[in-house]
Order: structure tokens, then C-alpha cells, then sequence
């Protein structure tokens, strides 16, 4: 039986028993690749670093040829090829003046973009994403992949928005620790970035993230814990400083909050030139510099002027020997026998792309499009050519399916192209399809505002005919403010990778439902969120690389004033109104919730509360729901969140259909971190249950009273 078939089975029966916890339910098969215990790894690891001369080690610690671990063949260790990244093999011919043609690969799938992954809210889907992306680092010889990205969604300007997973640490999470499982069952390493609070890419190395402890503890930090916990044996630190002192060479964030704090026993790495002291590196806990020696080209200065110890330097290496000898990284080689796989991981992307869409709006039930409609007008900016985000992230794909194709396949004579269609054209269609949307990037910020021409033409289309679907493709939330309620329907299709179209398509017919959740909330303005105002006085927002320009700044701090309440919780605490929220998705279909039921009362700090309750398809079409639980702590001594997201489950019912869902919560799901102490805590007093459709749609509630 095809493996990819028997996880989706495996996969449907535990949705058939319904069940769902605040901690994930998986089933899925055992992976095929087992770790070395550390024990043996670290054995392996002494026994060659007694055979290392200093010169090695020095050139074990720095990154080669921009995406390479060094070799040393004569103890037998290979080089270690590196790549990114989160949404599929970003493949390269050449890394600088480095040919990297010997290591090319012939083709690598363009996953949908992570946030789409996240609009999904489904763990086991994540799984799969992330394990096909494993299984093509195997074809290609990679052995660390450079994700996942998985930093806070913090505000909708930031370029890299598309690369991460939302604005919820726990929806984070769940999301991140099965994609690391799902990428190291093959095998390939797990590199968690960027470690920490690295949430705008607006010369970004320049970027001071002043953050107070109880944040990183209860937004920033709950992810990497959770990729940690899953096994995750690589981190990146970011280009960012925390509190004063870049990343990348801080011992309080490296030593203390990654290795002491969380736990975190494998290899950290640097993001690519974000260092600058050697000194500080090499005592910060940090292992291994990239690309090559910029900190660290004069460490074995450092080391005969004693400012540095040969034991540092040891302990660097052996943390690069250990991981690379537990994920037998050494011994990894193109496997061309994966290529066959390819065909499963495109339907993966499918499936993916599928569940991504996001329906946001569906005034009058204009979608899906009746087959009476014989006049589609379709316009945009990325309907011939396809939307993705750009940088390191980038995926070239294959199969690559264009929105016009795609909606010339299913609508055939009925659908009409122009580029630049005048008013009698937009008024006389039965039906408009306009698609809008942004080129996010790596490197920089962009507006939340649409491009002025992007701006105009949607207007003219809503206002020209109130039959207007638009179709948003972007990797973060854009202002629709002027015309969102105007519209017909509003999609949010994000980058949707090589079949996004093709799902799309598929979503506009009827022949998928959509089930897409935001993971994100979208304001009305900018300035209504926290983090307005973050760009220095004088300065504006830029496009394209500017190194240069960025050398040349002072460091500018960006401060986290809003403490925990981002996101949802933001807007919630100030109460005033996004124009969507965080969780919502339309279907096509009808979702009741019902019987709510608590298995206690009162609870203790250390009791296990399960929460059951049904959902009912009430609907005439087959769709999938998420059901998402929240708690409220009534009275606290510190300021919280007016709800905080503690578990979800995505259910697929058959009309008619009802399901049994059922959460099992511990005290994390009541506790906050308390500064005075220095950890968890969880206070006595009454709490409230929330279970809903989204933050913003909440069906069902309980009281419930810990003591």
C-alpha cells in the first residue's frame, strides 16, 4: 500500500473518532529515520575531536562556500550541505562566486508559503508538508534544511511574514512541531529560525527588539519550545539584537534563554553575516558562523592571546560533530530512488493549497460560481504570472499552474481576460474576478496599502459591479478597508505555491470547499496596530536589497510596548474592531456547535480538564470546520489577554453529519509567566471556557473554577 495513501487513512480514522487534544493526536506511521542516541553521537564526537588539530577545529566552527559544513577527509568527514528553505528546496546553481552545480537538483516543488500552511489549522497536513520537503533535501543530498521560519507575526508590513506561521503562539506550535518531525523522520535536519524576536526585516540587522520577559516567555519563545521538544536538532539565531546585543553572539539569549531555558542541546548557527565579535560568539554558546569567518577570522589570534579557550573552541565542534554524527549527516548522498516520490509531494501541495484559501467574505452566496453565469470578466496583476515570496524563501517549482490557465480549464468560453478592462466592460460581466495582491520579501518591509494602481483597479471594479470577487494573493495582511464590504467575496489565496491555482480554481467552482482559517488578524489601518510607528522618524519604507544603506545606519530600537496583547488579544484589550479576526473562515456550508461539557466543575493545579462538545454540519455540502477553544481568566493579578487560543480541531463532515470533539487541557492552558518568580504560574480563581468558530465567533461557554 502506497505510504503517503495509509497516513491519510490512518490520518481520516482518528478524525472519524473525533477526538482532539490540546496537545497534538497524531497518527501517522513511524518514520523511517531514526536518530542516534546522543550518547553515541557525543561518544563518536570526543573520540574525533582527540584526533583534531587546532587548525581543524578553527575551520569547523566557520561556514564554507556560503552552504556548507567543512570536511575533514582525512578522518573521514564529508562536507555537509546546507539549503533553504520552509516552503520547499530553494535550489541554487551557484552561491556567490561558489559553483554549486555539482549539488543541483533537477526540480524541487514549490510548497504554498507557511502562512498558508498555518491557514489550514491542520497539524497532520504539516506533517505530510514538511515531510515531503525532507524527502527532496534527501534527493538532493541536503542534510540541514534552513527551516522552518517560524517567527511572530507581529505586524502586517513585515517582508517576511509569509515565511512564518501567524500571530498565535499556540497555533504556532502545533504547527512547528509537527513540521519538524515530519522533516527529520527523513532524516534531514530541523533548523529553527531566527532565534529571537526577529519580526521586521526593515534593515534588519539594525533592528533592536526591546522585549520584556513575560512576552518572549508567552509569545515569542512558546514555538521554538515546542520544535525543541519535538526533537529539532539545529537553531538559527537571528539578524536582530534582543534587548541591546545581537543575537548572534549574546550569551543571555544563546546560554540562557535557548539552551538553559529551553532545554536546547543541538547546533546553533548563525544567520548569514549577523556577528560581529568574535569573542563574544565563541563564549555566547553559539557553534558555527555563516557563511565563513567575518567574527571569527582572527580566532586563532584570539586563542594565542588567550581572550578565548582551545575548551571553547571544542565544545563548538563537538556540538557540530554530535549533531552531524546523530543525523548521520556525514554519510548522505543524492538518493535518486526519492524522485519517484514527487508526484505524492505535489499532491500534498494540492491538498495543502486546498485547505489554505481563506473565504472571507461571501455576500449572498455569490460563491461558488453558478453554472448559469455565462459573462466572467477576470483582471489582476498576478493572474498570468505567478505570485510568490521572494529571498531565500524562494521556490521556482515545476508543473507551475497560472491563474488564467486554471480558470480558462473550468470556466472555458464563459471567461474573459483583460488587463486594463474599461468601466462598460467591468459593468456588463455577470460575474468580476479581481485579483490584487503584493511581492513580499526577505530583506525588506513593504506597505500594508495596496500599490495605488492595485488600489484603483479593485475600486473600479467593486463600484462598477457589486458582483465582484476579488482574489487576494499575498504572504501578510493588505488594507481592504475602502472596498471589503463592497466586494461580493473576498479570497485570501496567499502564495499558493505550483497547484494554488489549481485549488483556486477548484474553490471557485464548488468542487472544494473551502476551510481555510486566517492564522492572522487583518486591521483597517496600520496605525491601529502595535506595531505602528516602529520605523524611525525620517525614514521610510524601501524595496530590493540595501546592504550598503544598512551598514551605514545606527542601531534603532523597536520597542515591544504592547507586551503579550498581540494580534488578537491587542484588539480585544483596546476593543476596537479589525476589519477581520484572527480564526475567521467562511464554507459554503453551515456549522452548529452544541453540548458542551466539562468533565469537572472545580479543578485542581494538577488535574487534567477534558472539554467534549459537538459539531453538526447543518448545511447541504460536505465541508471541514476548526473548531478553536479559548480561555478567559475572569480576575488576575497581572493584565491578560481577554481570550487566549488553547486548542483546535479541523473536523470533515458530511451534511447532516455531526462529530464529538473532544480537548484534554492541562494547567499550561491556564498558567501565565510571572516576572517575580521567574516561571509559570497558574492562579486560583475562575476561568472561562470559550469554544467557537473563530475570536471573534464564539458559540459556546462555560465557567469553570480552579481552587
Amino acid at each position: 500500500m502506497d505510504r503517503k495513501f495509509l497516513s491519510w487513512l490512518l490520518f481520516s480514522i482518528v478524525l472519524e473518532l473525533g477526538l482532539q487534544s490540546s496537545f497534538p493526536l497524531c497518527a501517522r506511521p513511524a518514520p523511517r529515520f531514526q536518530p542516534l542516541a546522543r550518547e553515541q553521537a557525543e561518544n563518536k564526537a570526543d573520540s574525533v575531536l582527540a584526533l583534531l588539530t587546532l587548525d581543524e577545529k578553527i575551520s569547523l566552527v566557520v561556514g564554507d562556500r556560503m552552504f556548507f559544513i567543512r570536511s575533514v577527509p582525512r578522518l573521514n568527514l564529508s562536507e555537509v550541505f546546507m539549503a533553504d528553505a520552509t516552503q520547499g528546496v530553494h535550489i541554487r546553481d551557484r552561491a556567490g562566486n561558489f559553483d554549486l552545480t555539482s549539488y543541483r537538483m533537477e526540480k524541487s516543488t514549490a510548497f504554498p508559503c507557511p502562512i498558508a500552511l498555518a491557514s489550514t489549522w491542520n497539524e497532520e497536513l504539516a506533517y505530510q508538508y514538511a515531510e515531503a520537503v525532507g524527502e527532496e533535501c534527501r534527493a538532493g543530498g541536503i542534510g540541514i534544511l534552513l527551516g522552518p521560519g517560524m517567527n511572530q507575526y507581529r505586524h502586517s508590513q513585515c517582508g517576511r511574514n509569509f515565511e512564518y506561521f501567524g500571530e498565535d503562539p499556540f497555533l504556532r506550535a502545533r504547527m512547528i512541531e509537527a513540521y519538524v518531525k515530519g522533516v527529520q523522520g527523513t532524516g534531514t535536519v530541523a533548523t529553527l529560525k531566527h532565534f529571537v524576536a526577529n519580526n521586521t526585516d526593515f534593515y534588519r540587522r539594525k533592528s533592536n527588539s526591546v522585549v520584556d520577559e513575560r512576552a518572549l516567555h508567552e509569545i515569542y519563545l512558546p514555538p521554538f519550545k515546542a520544535g525543541i521538544d519535538a526533537g529539532a536538532m539545529a537553531v538559527m539565531t537571528s539578524y536582530n539584537l534582543l534587548n541591546g546585543e545581537w543575537c548572534g553572539q549574546s550569551k543571555a539569549v544563546i546560554n540562557g534563554l535557548l539552551r538553559k531555558r529551553l532545554g536546547f542541546d543541538g547546533l546553533v548557527m548563525t544567520d548569514w553575516w549577523s556577528v560581529y565579535d568574535g569573542e563574544k560568539l565563541v563564549r555566547s554558546g553559539q557553534d558555527l558562523e555563516m557563511p565563513d569567518a567575518v567574527a571569527l577570522k582572527d580566532l586563532r589570534r584570539l586563542i594565542d592571546e588567550e581572550k578565548v579557550k582551545v575548551a571553547d573552541v571544542d565544545r563548538m565542534v563537538k556540538s557540530i560533530l554530535s549533531t552531524c554524527f546523530a543525523m548521520r549527516l556525514y554519510d548522505r548522498k543524492k538518493d535518486p530512488a526519492v524522485a519517484g516520490t514527487f508526484e505524492n509531494h505535489e499532491q500534498v501541495a494540492l491538498q495543502t493549497a486546498r485547505e489554505a484559501v481563506v473565504l472571507l467574505r461571501n455576500h449572498g452566496g455569490i460563491l461558488p460560481v453558478r453554472s448559469e453565469v455565462r459573462s466572467i470578466l477576470l483582471t489582476g496583476d498576478f493572474v498570468d504570472s505567478l505570485a510568490a515570496g521572494g529571498g531565500s524563501a524562494w521556490v521556482e517549482g515545476y508543473n507551475n499552474r497560472l491563474m488564467l490557465d486554471e480558470l480558462k480549464r473550468v470556466f472555458g468560453d464563459r471567461l474573459r481576460f483583460a488587463i486594463d478592462p474599461s468601466p462598460d466592460e467591468i459593468r456588463s460581466a455577470e460575474l468580476v474576478l479581481c485579483n490584487v495582491g503584493t511581492r513580499d520579501s526577505e530583506g525588506w518591509d513593504r506597505p500594508f496599502a495596496l500599490p495605488d494602481d492595485q488600489e484603483k483597479k479593485v475600486k473600479a471594479c467593486v463600484d462598477g459591479n457589486p458582483h465582484t470577487v476579488v482574489i487576494v494573493t499575498s504572504g501578510s495582511g493588505v488594507r481592504m478597508t475602502d472596498w471589503f464590504q463592497r466586494a461580493g467575496a473576498v479570497l485570501y489565496a496567499w502564495y499558493g505555491g505550483q497547484t494554488g491555482n489549481r485549488a483556486l480554481a477548484e474553490i471557485l467552482t464548488g468542487e472544494t470547499n473551502p476551510s481555510g482559517k486566517l492564522p492572522i488578524t487583518i486591521e483597517k489601518e496600520f496605525e491601529h496596530t502595535p506595531g505602528f510607528g516602529y520605523i524611525p522618524p525620517g525614514e521610510s519604507l524601501y524595496s530590493d536589497w540595501n546592504r550598503e544603506e544598512e551598514s551605514e545606519r545606527s542601531v534603532y530600537d523597536v520597542h515591544y510596548r504592547e507586551g503579550v496583547f498581540v494580534g488578537y488579544r491587542w484588539f480585544e484589550k483596546r476593543d476596537v474592531k479589525p476589519l477581520v479576526r484572527f480564526g475567521h473562515g467562511l464554507s459554503y456550508t453551515r456549522f452548529d456547535y452544541g453540548n458542551l461539557d466539562l468533565s469537572k466543575k472545580t479543578f485542581h493545579e494538577n488535574d487534567t480538564l477534558t472539554v467534549s462538545f459537538t459539531v453538526e454540519n447543518t448545511g447541504g455540502r460536505r465541508g471541514m470546520e476548526t473548531a478553536q477553544l479559548y480561555i478567559r481568566d475572569v480576575a488576575s493579578s497581572l493584565p491578560r489577554p481577554v481570550k487566549e487560543l488553547k486548542g483546535f480541531h479541523k473536523v470533515d463532515l458530511e451534511p447532516g453529519q455531526s462529530k464529538v470533539v473532544r480537548f484534554r487541557l492541562d494547567k499550561s492552558a491556564f498558567a501565565f509567566w510571572n516576572p517575580a518568580t521567574g516561571d509559570w504560574f497558574i492562579e486560583k480563581g475562575k476561568f472561562m471556557v470559550l469554544v467557537g468558530s473563530s475570536s471573534g465567533d464564539i458559540r459556546l461557554k462555560r465557567e469553570i473554577e480552579l481552587r
